[in-house]
């Protein structure tokens, strides 16, 4: 039985390898240039940088971006000098499927063998999932590292022995270091969550593994900060782009999507301000600047940030994409007869399990926690994607205990 599985899994695996690939080539050939988001220039300068052993600089910025995503294209960089963008593609398909493989951790971890086949058979095939796999973009080695911190530390919850759990533990703290620099808004999700763990559970074996994910995260991240601190002589956890993101999501021309093209004019005003010779480079004063202006026009206009925040919500659990570019009826219907059946039956096996405590809740504290974090930033469908990943655990779990049900209630043959 246990070798079915396993060949059934590696099905499912190769299946998502297949669709991520073929949608990556199918993307390229519609693209008028060699990418279709503007974010994508801004990683594989930074990973040709990298490869090349040039400054780690975007423009005149030294903390634009966290590493993880350049440190995984420039190997490409090394093989070629100028690698096509294909590779690239080919790449986020292979993290992609990484992140179907821990989803069936994930499922396998919390429910058995059985729920960790359907969720990693419906990741592999939700359009969602497939196109992140497609992109090149920081989500499909986000989506990979952050379903396997969470399914480690599943597994260190339930770990038979202290010290399998405290390696368990360990390597969920690395992974959520991991996954902070590579997508850096993960940064406050594994503090936030670890107290909630304590709800209902030995408190000495929680407390234990609290130590162990946070020793983990501390290691990751500290040489980047440290980094941070000695090339622009200002602390900076993540990237310096928080300001600028904070404001494109709480200010006057704000409407829920992104549009950065505010920078440009902060950061002439903010060059002909006078400064000190012991000023902060000019990247460390545009941040909280735009931190300040920020927070201000927020506190100022209450009203206006509470309707933002509500148009915000409205667009990352939009029933179909925001995007104009991704608005035809048919990309619309297969979203919406995709990611209806996948959010109900999630939000059903999240409250069918809701009253198992820890670690259970892994499943949804990732769609809880993006929520909160873009109702106050900008929001899109994009954002909600990798945390869709832990929700399908959710849903094979409802969707094998609805099937439990079924057959039970099945009249037995004479």
């Amino acid at each position: 039985m246990f070798r079915r599985q396993i060949v059934v899994l590696i099905v499912v695996l190769v299946t998502a390898m297949a669709l991520r690939v073929a949608t990556g080539v199918w993307w390229q050939s519609r693209l008028p240039a060699r990418f279709g988001f503007g974010d994508s220039h801004s990683y594989w300068t930074l990973g040709n940088a990298i490869a090349h052993g040039e400054p780690y600089e975007y423009g005149e910025n030294r903390v634009f971006r966290a590493p993880g995503y350049p440190l995984l294209l420039a190997p490409l960089f090394l093989v070629s000098g100028d690698p096509p963008v294909l590779w690239a593609r080919a790449e986020s398909a292979l993290l992609a499927t990484l992140a179907v493989a821990a989803v069936a951790w994930l499922g396998g971890t919390l429910f058995g063998p059985r729920v960790a086949l359907v969720s990693a058979g419906i990741v592999a095939c939700y359009p969602g999932a497939v196109i992140l796999g497609a992109m090149v973009l920081s989500e499909a080695p986000f989506s990979a590292l952050m379903t396997a911190q969470l399914a480690a530390w599943s597994a260190a919850a339930t770990a038979g022995s202290r010290r399998r759990s405290a390696r368990l533990a360990l390597l969920a703290g690395l992974l959520g270091g991991a996954a902070t620099l590579t997508r850096p808004s993960w940064l406050l999700f594994t503090p936030l969550a670890l107290p909630l763990g304590f709800i209902g559970g030995p408190f000495r074996r929680r407390l234990s593994e609290s130590a162990w994910i946070l020793a983990g995260l501390v290691v990751v991240m500290t040489p980047w900060v440290v980094r941070n601190w000695l090339v622009p002589v200002c602390l900076v956890p993540t990237t310096l782009q928080v300001g600028a993101s904070l404001y494109d999501g709480l200010g006057p021309q704000a409407t829920g999507a992104s549009d950065m093209r505010f920078v440009e004019r902060f950061r002439q005003e903010e060059l002909q301000t006078p400064v000190g010779p012991a000023a902060k480079p000019l990247e460390c004063r545009l941040d909280e600047r735009l931190r300040r202006e920020a927070l201000r026009w927020a506190f100022g206009h209450p009203g206006e940030a509470i309707r933002l925040s509500l148009a915000k919500l409205a667009r990352m659990w939009n029933l179909w994409p925001n995007d104009k570019a991704f608005s035809s009826w048919p990309i619309r219907l297969v979203v919406l007869f995709t990611y209806m059946p996948l959010g109900i039956l999630g939000i059903m096996g999240a409250a069918r399990t809701i009253g198992r405590g820890w670690p259970y809740w892994l499943c949804w504290l990732p769609a809880a926690y993006v929520t909160l974090l873009h109702v106050v930033f900008v929001s899109s469908v994009r954002y909600r994607e990798p945390a869709m990943l832990p929700l399908a655990v959710a849903a094979a779990g409802a969707i094998c205990a609805l099937w439990d049900k079924g057959v039970s209630l099945k009249p037995k043959a004479d």
